[in-house]
């Protein structure tokens, strides 16, 4: 529900990128809710159910035709945000006029994961949603990830985790735990 109400706050944003999550989850909400707005449609009156040889035939309802006029700019600017995200232009939505062939290389590109980094339209999204780091996510404790050097302890083994950075130097006579590296000669004073 978060990427179909994050949707329509970017109303009539056509600039930037879109997840696939988002566009396929605001594709999977409008079609519930022109369900559900054909029932009550029928149900209501305002709309016509009737059998046919070949099965079942509705006439256009008030509230659904109402719905997708609300949702036609929004549809149109994700879908432009989403093909962004492949590196495509939104104008190549019009090859939706084309019959059958258009629609399916649109679902298509839809489908296709976009490009990593950034493009000419923005950051990626998923990049910007973990924090911007590269491979999409922060670094795994458990999992060193390329980029990230890993430190060694006092066995030559790597430790897990963030990089430590310098810190406040230590008191003299203590132990060096990272930091700042003590200057000069300086002896524990008691």
């Amino acid at each position: 529900m978060q990427w179909y109400l994050k949707v329509l706050k970017q109303y009539a944003d056509f600039s930037g990128r879109a997840r696939r999550t988002e566009f396929w989850m605001f594709v999977l909400f409008n079609i519930l809710a022109v369900i559900v707005l054909s029932i009550i449609d029928v149900l209501i009156g305002t709309a016509t159910f009737t059998a046919t040889s070949t099965g079942f035939a509705t006439g256009g309802g008030l509230l659904t035709s109402l719905y997708q006029l609300a949702v036609l700019i929004p549809s149109l600017a994700v879908g432009a945000r989403r093909l962004h995200d492949t590196g495509r232009s939104g104008w190549w939505q019009l090859l939706a006029l084309i019959p059958l062939v258009g629609a399916i290389i649109l679902i298509v590109w839809w489908a296709t994961e976009g490009t990593p980094g950034a493009n000419e339209y923005g950051m990626n999204p998923k990049q910007e949603m973990a924090g911007g780091y590269p491979q999409g996510g922060y670094p795994q404790q458990q999992y060193p990830q390329a980029g990230y050097p890993q430190q060694q302890d006092q066995g030559g083994y790597p430790q897990q985790g963030y990089p430590q950075q310098g810190g406040y130097p230590q008191q003299p006579g203590y132990p060096q735990q990272g930091g700042y590296p003590q200057q000069g000669n300086q002896t524990p004073q008691a």
